[in-house]
């Protein structure tokens, strides 16, 4: 089975589930999404669809009204397509222990998410996530999807890795693999089992090609649609790599042995 292992809600959903079959993708980790940069059809439609995005960054909108109506725009898809698309949920950065249980049990695990995810801290932010994680344990070990690209630098990468140490039975996505801290990432993370890179986003092939090397077991296809088309991300990994097997993994196996597809 083909997955691909992170991709952003895309209006209309049939031009997503085209996408999809383009790639010959069998099923995709679907994440939610308070912008729609794929409707936009200039580059001022573009513009403003950013702008709201800041909007809630800045406040001006309420980013917890934008969350669970992502939410719920995403839940609903998955009932309309549960063939296609498993879900990973979102939740406001910063929430106490209390607070993270909560939100678990009322948007993550009432929506029947797999996860938790795209959570995006700003740099020097991370510690911050401690009571997601003790609390991501108490319900079950939900794996967590972190961005770990810009803002995040190699300091705020490594209290991630502190975290994946104290927490070793929570699986740890790191979304697009680190960033320009790439290097440095997969020299980190070899003895960390609960460790794993999602190869999204990536600006250099080399990047992923010696994630999968280092780590065929824990590396993670994934477009990000629709910043990168599912098409192009599953070309690049089959380009660079060779051997049969560690592609099927790549390309499907591994986050399937994760979530229990």
């Amino acid at each position: 089975m083909i997955i691909d292992s992170h991709a952003h809600v895309m209006l209309p959903t049939h031009r997503q589930l085209k996408l999809m079959e383009d790639a010959n993708i069998d099923c995709t980790i679907l994440f939610t999404s308070t912008i729609h940069p794929e409707t936009a059809t200039s580059i001022d439609d573009l513009e403003k669809e950013l702008n709201n995005l800041y909007d809630i960054l800045n406040g001006i909108k309420n980013p917890l009204q934008e969350r669970i109506r992502a939410i719920e725009e995403l839940a609903e898809i998955m009932k309309e397509n549960p063939a296609k698309f498993i879900g990973f949920g979102s939740i406001p950065f910063g929430l106490s222990y209390n607070e993270n249980l909560e939100w678990i049990e009322r948007y993550i695990l009432a929506n029947n998410f797999r996860g938790i995810g795209e959570l995006t801290p700003g740099t020097g932010q991370v510690t911050q996530m401690a009571p997601l994680f003790l609390a991501s344990q108490e319900m079950g070990n939900l794996p967590l999807w972190v961005h770990t690209f810009a803002p995040l630098n190699f300091e705020d990468i490594k209290e991630l890795i502190f975290l994946a140490k104290k927490y070793p039975m929570i699986p740890l996505i790191f979304g697009h693999l680190g960033g320009i801290h790439w290097l440095d990432t997969l020299k980190a993370v070899r003895n960390i089992q609960n460790i794993y890179l999602d190869l999204s986003a990536t600006f250099t092939t080399i990047a992923p090609s010696f994630a999968i090397r280092e780590f065929p077991e824990r590396t993670l296809f994934s477009s990000d649609a629709p910043y990168c088309l599912p098409l192009t991300a599953r070309t690049i990994i089959e380009q660079i790599t060779s051997d049969r097997h560690i592609l099927e993994q790549v390309l499907g196996g591994n986050i399937s042995r994760l979530l229990n597809i």
